[in-house]
């Protein structure tokens, strides 16, 4: 059976770019481990589970029913409820990691973590499956060989959130939500991770993300597969993402 790590922050992760993946994962006999910084019990942004102040742009921006669906069965999973550590993954036991993304500041220490990072970089370097999406992808670009200084990114193909959808999504709400849609405002998604790369090009940013896939129509839904590495925007793409690390998966055990 197959082993898939999903490293969480202890708050803020998007319920849509987990809850999804864990079902479709589990659903085809995949066993999925989950890991917090201390093995706690994480929980996924109130404000994209529950949409309280998001107001009239509640049924936009909050996560999707089928999503929302997915987290209350996700959570009473006895994986979710009986995390590992950061500390114990050991890739011995595991085929592959999905980083979720999120935007809530909470998720800072996830994003920054050197643990999680030395575990991306040791991913990279064995050809390990290695899927993110969002500011998942953020934690990817971050990840620096100690022997070239360079990033595991540097001569990948990636996407990740677009400048042109955290800036909207900010400028929608910052006249009560300030700067929630920012989660480093000095910087977007798309500039930090383009910075990481060799050449610029190398940053896909894929058609304009107007609707968001289905689970039975994944026309709208885009991601970048560069050889062991899988990369996606945000909940939008969260279909399609999940049935190509399946289909991953599934190929690395053949």
């Amino acid at each position: 059976m197959a082993t898939i790590i999903i490293p969480l922050p202890d708050y803020g992760f998007d319920p849509s770019e987990v809850a999804i993946p864990w079902r479709l994962l589990t659903d085809h006999n995949i066993e999925v481990i989950f890991a917090t910084p201390k093995g706690g019990v994480a929980a996924a942004d109130s404000v994209m589970l529950k949409g309280k102040g998001l107001g009239l742009l509640k049924p936009l921006l909050r996560a999707r029913d089928d999503a929302r669906g997915a987290y209350q069965q996700m959570i009473a999973s006895p994986e979710f409820t009986a995390p590992i550590s950061y500390s114990q993954l050991t890739l011995s036991r595991y085929d592959g990691l999905l980083l979720p993304g999120g935007h809530d500041k909470a998720i800072k220490p996830y994003l920054e973590s050197a643990l999680l990072q030395s575990v991306v970089v040791d991913c990279f370097k064995q050809k390990k499956i290695v899927a993110a999406i969002c500011h998942g992808v953020v934690l990817v670009a971050r990840s620096r060989d100690a022997e070239t200084g360079l990033s595991v990114l540097a001569n990948f193909e990636t996407t990740a959130l677009l400048k042109s959808q955290e800036l909207t999504a900010y400028n929608l709400t910052r006249l009560w939500l300030d700067d929630y849609y920012l989660t480093y405002p000095e910087t977007t998604v798309e500039q930090e991770v383009t910075e990481a790369l060799a050449k610029a090009e190398q940053f896909k940013s894929g058609p304009l993300p107007l609707f968001k896939d289905r689970e039975r129509h994944l026309a709208a839904g885009f991601v970048v597969k560069d050889r062991h590495y899988l990369s996606a925007r945000w909940p939008g793409d969260i279909y399609t993402f999940s049935h190509a690390l399946l289909e991953m998966i599934q190929q690395q055990g053949n």
